[in-house]
């Protein structure tokens, strides 16, 4: 949803999106940058726009919104993908992604992993009427072979080794420390979702 959209993020309406996110199993909220002086503004993230756009769809346009839903991908043989977190340290969580291909290729050709905290907002506070996944921070897109993606980010990839990414990831000063989750997910060239992990169960 749009930043100036305070109506999109209140409404009861858009709990369309709940009973997608049900059948499909997962839920991002996304909030793309209006003005500074946007109701939202504060949680508004440039990747969502960015993700918007790899996804296939327009981003929301001003004062609007756009839902995004699409049936689970087929299941990629061998693929196992995790995540972990270490405790909060001085506005920082220590966010480590896992993926273990048991099958050589079995991802498309440009697949690409991202990490990101992801705030349980539940229904009835911060303004919402129903439950939110708000995306609060990404790191991504993250290599699935080679070097790490920058200087100073730990990751490693060998033959039947498990890659690994690890990252510091700062939670927004507006986000409530309790409620984020962290996540990962492998997406393919074309945006879609092929594999999704969360740190712990809600």
């Amino acid at each position: 949803m749009a930043a100036d959209c305070a109506d999109c993020w209140a409404a009861a309406g858009s709990s369309r999106a709940g009973a997608t996110a049900a059948a499909i199993g997962w839920r991002f909220d996304w909030i793309t940058p209006a003005t500074d002086a946007a109701p939202l503004a504060p949680a508004a993230l440039p990747e969502a726009a960015e993700r918007a756009q790899r996804a296939g769809i327009p981003p929301p346009p001003a004062g609007g919104q756009r839902q995004l839903g699409r049936p689970a991908a087929a299941r990629l043989p061998g693929l196992a993908l995790a995540v972990a977190s270490g405790p909060a340290w001085q506005g920082y969580f220590g966010v480590e992604l896992k993926l273990q291909r048991g099958v050589p290729n079995s991802l498309p050709a440009g697949s690409s992993a991202w990490l990101a905290l992801v705030e349980r907002v539940p229904a009835g506070s911060e303004g919402s009427a129903i439950a939110r996944e708000l995306v609060r921070t990404v790191a991504g897109p993250l290599p699935l072979l080679g070097p790490p993606a920058a200087p100073g980010a730990a990751s490693k990839a060998s033959a039947g080794a498990p890659l690994t990414h690890l990252r510091a990831l700062r939670w927004p000063e507006t986000a409530q420390p309790a409620r984020l989750q962290a996540r990962a997910w492998i997406e393919g060239p074309d945006g879609r979702i092929l594999a999704v992990a969360a740190d712990r169960c809600p």
